[in-house]
């Protein structure tokens, strides 16, 4: 096959990857923009709703750790569509709750298929690439989850209004099924080229230039790591983060800089703009640097640091008395956040054996999403006792420490074994 050929379908699979994010986050969107009218008709409280979302963010959380080990064990071919179909039926049948338990169990369902969706798609978009490439792949796919939340609001209250809200689950629902006749075309002609619809990483070993040997560790021994854990726990301090901005700054511009809805839907898009570009840019500036002929830990970093030290600035948002100036702080930190997620995502992919890739990858989004649920709870009784400037100041010291764990971790490269001695006793370079 020919470079440019193989090339087209590398791009090809990031592009549907990419829709996948979109419908993912989009899907998981809906219950937020329905839920007034959904606790009206169901008769739910405040807390049933934590119940609700709990119940989606813990089978989340384990799902995406067995779905990377799925996506590992049987290709991101065949997990794709599991995990499409799964998510995709859940989304529907959420059209059925009657109450807390079935609405639960319905978003309960839906984690399942959407957290297994992440590190299978991670698998899928990067062992096609090299790593001058692999980023832009990378930020590509994680462009998508901004892309979904700008989508929701919109959509979904249109729906919302036109149909009901069961409506928007049926429809949202059915709109991530159509992903699957493109995605088994691809797969059709991919199994004409290769031999087989889902090519193990080694048939792609000369293209992606990773190539296994004797001394790629097992998951247990890269659980050893230091580099592994300090990489780990910076990602998720960021997820953290996200989180927040994710959750709590809609309410922020109404409750304290006293935007109205109207506002918000004027004004409030562009830091999830900002993120995109940030993602687009950090993808593609350690791409060049790679170009030019920077080592794989220089051209990281050089994105990395200056993104989450953008990310850090976000802390001063609640200092400034302007409220478009904080806006304009929130798109800055959304912007590095994103710059940051682009190349930490790649780099744990680059770390960690490619035979292990989407579980390993798997456990740092569990870590990042089990950050993102216990600091909810405690985000809101912050702000019931103190305002959000304590909260502010906490997400600040979250990108200091993730800067301090990225550097404690060393030079980004791949763990390996450094020796094994007949006694079966191993060392890591980490």
């Amino acid at each position: 096959m020919t470079p440019a050929r193989q090339n087209h379908l590398a791009w090809t699979v990031v592009l549907l990857l990419f829709f996948g994010s979109v419908l993912n986050y989009l899907d998981r969107a809906v219950l937020g923009v329905v839920m007034p009218d959904i606790r009206r008709d169901l008769v739910l409280t405040n807390a049933d709703y934590g119940m609700a979302v709990n119940a989606f963010l813990l089978l989340y959380m384990v799902f995406y750790i067995l779905g990377g080990r799925l996506a590992d064990s049987f290709g991101s071919r065949r997990t794709f569509t599991l995990t499409v179909v799964c998510w995709s039926v859940a989304q529907v049948l959420h059209a059925l709750a009657s109450g807390l338990r079935s609405l639960c169990l319905f978003r309960a369902l839906l984690g399942i298929g959407e957290g297994g969706y992440y590190p299978t798609a991670m698998r899928g978009a990067v062992e096609w690439f090299p790593p001058k490439n692999r980023a832009k792949a990378v930020g590509i796919l994680l462009c998508g989850l901004t892309v979904g939340v700008l989508a929701a609001p919109p959509l979904v209250a249109w729906l919302a209004v036109r149909y009901g809200w069961r409506a928007t689950f049926v429809v949202t629902g059915v709109l991530s099924l159509l992903l699957l006749p493109p995605w088994c075309l691809l797969h059709r002609q991919i199994h004409r080229l290769y031999g087989t619809p889902d090519p193990a990483p080694a048939a792609l070993g000369e293209a992606t230039g990773d190539h296994a040997d004797e001394f790629a560790p097992s998951v247990r021994e890269v659980l050893k790591s230091r580099k592994y854990w300090c990489v780990l726990a910076a990602r998720a301090l960021t997820d953290g983060a996200w989180y927040f901005y994710l959750f709590w700054i809609p309410g922020y511009f109404q409750e304290v800089r006293h935007f109205d809805l109207r506002m918000i839907g004027r004004w409030l898009w562009i830091p999830f703009f900002a993120a995109n570009v940030g993602t687009l840019a950090g993808a593609w500036a350690s791409s060049v640097l790679l170009g030019r002929g920077c080592g794989l830990d220089r051209s990281r970093k050089g994105v990395l640091i200056p993104g989450v030290v953008l990310g850090g600035l976000g802390a001063l948002t609640h200092l400034v008395l302007n409220p478009f100036a904080g806006l304009t702080l929130v798109s800055i930190a959304l912007f590095g956040q994103f710059a940051w997620a682009s190349n930490i995502h790649t780099v744990l992919t680059e770390i960690t054996p490619r035979r292990h890739m989407a579980v390993l990858y798997g456990i740092t989004g569990s870590a990042g999403t089990l950050v993102g649920a216990l600091t909810q709870p405690l985000i809101g009784r912050v702000v019931d006792a103190g305002g959000y400037a304590p909260v502010f100041a906490g997400v600040g010291a979250a990108y200091v420490l993730a800067l301090c764990l990225l550097l404690a971790a060393g030079r980004i490269e791949p763990i390996r074994l450094t020796e094994r001695t007949v006694s079966g006793v191993t060392s890591l370079r980490a």
